[in-house]
């Protein structure tokens, strides 16, 4: 079964959109929760065929959206709400995931479904740098698997310049080149990043993980260069590189995904997280 579209609320947040997707069986399965990952949500291109996959392979899984994407409760797709997109950093991700985690393992309806002593992870592109720093601080998390994860957020902040134009203006702008629509940072961004530098840095995660990680990343990779992924393996003691030949940084899926079927480089990630998932 598939529940699509479930809203958490939170008391002093703002709520999350969550969709769970299990085989109804009374078995206690591993949990998997999915991450997105920039200007990305749950509905992006193939993650709702992902899904089915899960469900096929008698798995639990929850993919969400993140509080601040940049998505509504009304229409989680695209961005509707730019001004909270603006609003997002690294530590409302922490926040969000955390939130996520503690309320699955709440819900009664899902105790039989579920086995909260088997949690994997699953993050894309800054999605799987947001693992990476969830899994190194959360000993519930057993296993660990990143798609074309960034290894590092601090260098993708400005420098010089350009950091100053943006501390004097407050905001700058980013051209979504598949919406057009100009999509804001406001520089409390920059400055909560700083604030919690040591807690957000990817480099200082991956070095305390002691579970085991899948990384997974395409050799064309133009969006998060490969680089990266051999960065993480590096600093991640039981880690292990999975290089798609040719693949690029969806593994072969766009938004909007219209074919019935997986693209064959993200099918063929998806067969490789789940041998990783259910491997002993």
């Amino acid at each position: 079964m598939k529940i699509k579209n479930i809203v958490l609320d939170r008391a002093n947040d703002k709520p999350i959109l969550a969709d769970v997707c299990y085989r109804k069986n009374a078995e206690k399965k591993p949990l998997v929760i999915f991450c997105h990952g920039y200007k990305g949500y749950k509905d992006w291109g193939a993650f709702d065929l992902m899904s089915d996959v899960f469900i096929d392979n008698n798995l639990f899984l929850l993919k969400f959206n993140f509080s601040h994407n940049g998505g509504t409760m009304e229409n989680p797709i695209d961005f509707p709400d730019l001004e909270a997109f603006g609003q997002n950093n690294y530590s409302k991700e922490q926040n969000d995931l955390k939130f996520v985690i503690d309320w699955v393992l709440q819900q009664e309806k899902y105790a039989n479904e579920l086995d909260s002593e088997n949690i994997i992870l699953i993050g894309h592109s800054r999605g799987g740098g947001a693992v990476i720093l969830k899994a190194s601080q959360d000993d519930r998390i057993k296993k660990l698997i990143t798609w074309a994860a960034v290894s590092d957020y601090k260098s993708r902040f400005p420098v010089g310049p350009i950091l100053e134009h943006w501390k004097k203006e407050g905001v700058a702008y980013i051209e979504n080149s598949r919406t057009l629509q100009q999509m804001p940072h406001y520089i409390q961004f920059y400055e909560d990043f700083i604030a919690n530098e040591d807690r957000l840095t990817i480099k200082t995660a991956a070095t305390k993980l002691k579970i085991s990680h899948l990384i997974v990343h395409g050799s064309e990779d133009t969006t998060v260069g490969i680089e990266e992924a051999k960065n993480i393996e590096k600093w991640s003691s039981k880690s292990e590189l999975l290089v798609v030949p040719e693949g690029d940084h969806g593994f072969g899926a766009k938004q909007p995904w219209e074919e019935e079927k997986l693209p064959k480089d993200f099918a063929f990630v998806l067969e490789k997280s789940l041998a990783f998932i259910n491997d002993k």
